[in-house]
């Protein structure tokens, strides 16, 4: 690793360690990715926002010497080069093999400022980024849950990865507090050539006048019009059965879902930017894996995971934004004042309480944010905090195993929310209300909820969208409610 006076810093005694070079000047991530990423089979972008103040913007390839995971249908395939093969065993107990094998890059690093452990809400702007970045889908973590419901979903499987991890250990890092950017990369041979070749890069890029390319709205264009899984009056209905499965006392809260799909000949990546102009979401990302990519304008945190604690921050409860301010106010106390969706959020909270519980140490679990308002670019939303401190011996796998899919997607009591909505549902959510974003070598992690996402593959572009359902649900505010949460992605692909 170098200093910022260009001296390199190596780590005592470790076998593989991270490298982290400190660049004099800023970058654009727009032309980042698209000079330097944007062919590769697998890449990545995960965005802390247009207009960010704060956090860090992560972008990067597939690594080529360390192996990327897919899961469909319940088969695992390692990836290299682009490169398939078929391996035995389970993503969980691939990835956890090589947190403890030599060949993955140790972080303690001799820094002229200490590492930062991972805070609620931001990764820390010096913590090694190294590790993968992907996505876990919704069935994935419903097959760990109650296998049954994946095994009745037979027929029904996407043709995208359940989930996609890419192997990233060479990262352009951008700190949006500062502009400040950095590259990091295991410390070796390989990993110093990659870095002088990607400083000469950005060094060109920094120092060149023309700016990134605007998205270019004349080029929307979709093939045929938008088709919803569900019509409005078979939505409807889906929502009067959950409520009748309240009354009878199976849940207490259905997270009911459905999805919009449209042709396009578009590239995702210029999809990408224009769900990015239109959003202040400090959870973006666009990561391609082969020929499936996920485009996210997320504003939820899922889980961030760092010095020994857990931390989720379930969003429940939304309105639009007002034409006016004095409309936009009224709106955002009406959010914060509505007995419904504080109830459905309280829900929610208790939920995530439990299932941290799970894996935390006694007396461990702590509610730090309870019914905020978080204002968005096209909603308000009431976001709650949940803080786990972890027990002895327990790693992220661990917490993903006692709290995913996340219970803000699901509904409560989880396991009998899921078995009720698989049978209402007429398809698998896929990458849908799963998770995405990066785990730490050093077994870390900030995972954001994939909502506000579009799925593209094939020509296709999927939105899911959907809303938590109560006994105090208004059936057509909540059809109102989906057609909301879909309006901005279908606008970015033309509709």
């Amino acid at each position: 690793m170098r200093d910022n006076d260009g001296e390199w810093l190596a780590a005592d005694g470790a076998v593989a360690q991270s490298g982290r070079e400190p660049l004099p000047f800023s970058v654009d991530p727009v032309r980042v990715f698209q000079e330097l990423f944007a062919g590769a089979w697998g890449a990545f972008w995960l965005d802390a926002g247009i207009r960010s103040n704060a956090g860090r913007s992560m972008l990067g390839t597939a690594s080529p010497v360390r192996p990327s995971y897919l899961v469909t249908g319940g088969r695992l395939e390692e990836v290299l080069d682009g490169r398939k093969r078929a391996v035995q065993g389970t993503l969980h107990e691939r990835v956890r093999a090589e947190l403890g094998s030599e060949r993955m890059p140790q972080q303690g690093m001799r820094q002229r400022h200490p590492s930062i452990p991972v805070s609620e809400g931001d990764a820390s702007i010096d913590a090694s980024p190294i590790g993968w970045v992907g996505w876990l889908g919704y069935e994935y973590g419903a097959a760990i849950v109650d296998p049954t419901l994946v095994d009745a979903a037979a027929g029904k499987a996407t043709s995208a990865p359940d989930a996609a991890l890419l192997a990233a250990d060479r990262i352009v890092s951008i700190d949006h507090a500062t502009g400040a950017t950095c590259l990091w990369f295991v410390d070796d041979e390989d990993g110093r050539a990659w870095a002088g070749r990607t400083r000469h890069e950005l060094e060109r890029l920094a120092s060149d006048p023309t700016s990134a390319p605007k998205p270019n709205d004349s080029g929307r264009h979709m093939v045929d019009a938008p088709r919803w899984r569900n019509s409005d009056d078979e939505y409807l209905r889906m929502i009067a059965s959950c409520q009748e499965s309240i009354h009878d006392g199976d849940a207490y809260q259905l997270c009911l879902t459905t999805q919009v799909s449209v042709t396009t000949d578009e590239d995702p990546f210029d999809v990408y930017l224009r769900v990015r102009c239109g959003s202040l979401a400090g959870h973006g990302g666009f990561i391609r894996v082969g020929d499936t990519a996920l485009l996210s304008a997320s504003p939820e945190l899922y889980l961030t995971v760092g010095d020994g604690v857990a931390v989720s921050r379930p969003v429940k409860g939304t309105r639009r934004r007002g034409r006016t301010a004095a409309e936009d106010a009224e709106l955002r106390t009406e959010l914060a004042a509505d007995d419904k969706e504080r109830a459905e959020n309280l829900m929610i909270v208790d939920l995530m309480r439990n299932d941290l519980g799970r894996i935390a140490r006694l007396g461990g679990v702590s509610v730090t944010e309870l019914l905020e308002v978080e204002t968005h670019e096209h909603v308000h939303q009431l976001v709650s905090t949940v803080r786990a401190e972890m027990a002895d011996g327990v790693d992220v796998f661990d917490v993903l195993e006692a709290s995913f899919p996340a219970g803000s997607m699901t509904g409560a009591p989880k396991l009998s929310a899921m078995r009720i909505l698989h049978g209402l549902e007429a398809g698998p959510r896929g990458i849908y209300s799963g998770c995405f974003g990066r785990i730490g070598c050093d077994g870390s992690a900030e995972l954001a909820m994939v909502i506000r996402s579009i799925v593209m593959r094939d020509g296709q572009a999927a939105i899911g969208t959907g809303g938590g359902i109560t006994a105090l649900s208004v059936p057509r505010n909540e059809l109102a409610e989906v057609k909301l949460k879909a309006a901005a992605l279908l606008a970015a692909l033309g509709g």
